[in-house]
């Protein structure tokens, strides 16, 4: 609890700023620089950008489904004014975010990862709580008071803060776009369980969403020591796993308990309307297979070195080494206009290397130079392929990086080619199929037929919520990848 003194002093710092509206949620002097119209608008203009890069999910029921839940809990918020969006996007990433005024958004990845409607409810729960406590609007207010040279999309967009590293953001920015901090996120989860007891959920479903999301952590930590590389964090304000945190334990049971017999779950209803999602890869962003990229609407393929770690983003294709100091990447470049020689040097503007080559690769029009971008060793290729112009490029750490990864940098560009018949029948996209579990099920088993291939058993437990080494019960509903 504030003493009376620091409030005073926060209402006379407050008077100092472009506005200090009050908190929706906690009632104290809220410190930004937007109004509430002003943040609406600023959710309104960046929600076309978000739909922009990633995409909506084309799946009606799906979205409509979400939508209800989510209106359900928005009702019951403390900002029940506002007109809240919920959106499904094309990705396969792990992440719901938010934006300012209400627009939020959970990814198709994720979906495969829950278990019921209390538990998506819980995710929707946790994006309306940032919404309603203003956090947002609060990171913006800072980054826009540090001069953080960076796009709205890279402070609330976390797949988008995790590329930051394309952008020129200073040392102060990089602090204030690693994420909303523990504290907003533990009041997120806090007013995120007082929404589901409000209308019928249990507020425990909360927990296990970050569960979910903790377990996704750990399988990631498993993968990524077999791949030699860093494991991704998804909800990394939590050390230990969520069932032993005792501060989120803490805040959930604030939240009381619904209505005897009122609890929601609908793991029934939930499972059907994700049967049948898209997992993994879309067939919108490409298809990746055994280290082979496939865009059927494109129509062309390219292969990547073997063991390089692939990660299909929404504006490009980014491989990188095992040891981390190479990447290659994969984008489109606009129109195939006037010659690709010509093509590459306005996409370089100009920073061709004297090594710079126009020749055919596998009957398509390309240039290839060698040259440095941001004082790295650099190969890039453009190829002309129907009407579009594609960017390939291969850069390095250092020139002793350059020079080892350079024949596996020139093999990818010149594996560029237009997709034959045979692969736009590889390039079909994975989907998720509920099944009951057959008598005496195992995951062994089932990850023996599975696509999933490598770790196929451990990533089978951990979208069914049973990892790290549950197993089936005969007849339960039971997620597979087909």
């Amino acid at each position: 609890m504030k003493s009376s003194l620091s409030i005073l002093a926060a209402g006379a710092a407050c008077l100092m700023l472009t506005d200090c509206a009050q908190n929706p949620v906690s009632g104290n002097p809220n410190f930004v620089t937007m109004s509430e119209s002003q943040e609406v608008q600023v959710g309104r203009q960046e929600d076309v950008k978000v739909r922009q890069q990633y995409g909506v999910y084309d799946d009606k029921a799906l979205q409509k489904y979400v939508n209800e839940v989510g209106q359900r809990l928005a009702k019951e918020s403390h900002r029940p004014g506002l007109q809240y969006t919920f959106t499904v996007v094309d990705s396969p990433e792990i992440n719901a975010f938010a934006l300012p005024g209400g627009y939020i958004y959970i990814t198709r990845g994720i979906m495969s990862y829950l278990n019921s409607e209390a538990e998506l409810a819980g995710v929707l729960g946790h994006e309306i709580g940032h919404v309603t406590a203003r956090h947002s609007v609060q990171q913006m207010s800072a980054a826009t008071a540090a001069g953080v040279g960076a796009t709205l999309l890279e402070i609330f967009v976390p797949v988008l803060r995790n590329q930051a590293g394309d952008t020129a953001i200073n040392a102060l920015g990089n602090v204030l776009l690693s994420g909303y901090g523990r504290d907003h996120e533990l009041e997120a989860d806090r007013l995120g369980a007082q929404y589901l007891a409000r209308t019928g959920y249990d507020p425990q479903a909360m927990i296990k969403v970050i569960g979910v999301l903790k377990n996704q952590e750990l399988f990631d930590a498993e993968v990524a020591k077999s791949e030699g590389r860093e494991p991704r964090s998804y909800h990394g304000v939590f050390a230990s796993h969520p069932d032993a945190d005792t501060r989120l334990q803490q805040v959930v049971a604030e939240a009381g308990k619904p209505a005897p017999g009122a609890t929601r779950v609908n793991q029934e209803e939930f499972l059907r309307v994700i049967d049948k999602l898209v997992f993994a890869d879309s067939p919108a962003q490409g298809i990746i297979r055994n280290g082979n990229f496939y865009h059927v609407d494109f129509g062309m393929a390219m292969t990547f070195p073997r063991d390089w770690r692939i990660q299909n983003q929404p504006d490009k294709v980014v491989a990188r080494n095992r040891g981390d100091d190479v990447i290659i990447d994969l984008r489109g470049a606009g129109p195939a206009q006037g010659s690709a020689l010509d093509a590459l040097r306005k996409v370089l503007r100009g920073n061709l290397g004297a090594e710079t080559t126009q020749l055919s690769i596998n009957g398509l029009q390309a240039a290839v130079t060698t040259t440095r971008m941001q004082g790295l060793p650099t190969r890039v290729a453009l190829i002309f392929l129907g009407k579009s112009a594609f960017l390939i490029g291969g850069q390095a750490k250092s020139e002793q990086a350059m020079q080892k990864a350079l024949p596996e940098i020139n093999a990818t560009i010149n594996s560029f080619h237009a997709l034959s018949d045979a692969e736009r029948k590889i390039a079909r996209p994975l989907t998720l199929r509920v099944i009951n579990a057959p008598k005496d099920a195992k995951f062994a088993e089932l990850a023996r037929t599975s696509p999933l291939a490598k770790n196929a058993a451990s990533h089978l437990r951990l979208i069914n919520g049973l990892y790290p080494n549950g197993e089936p019960l005969a007849g339960q509903a039971l997620k597979v990848i087909e």
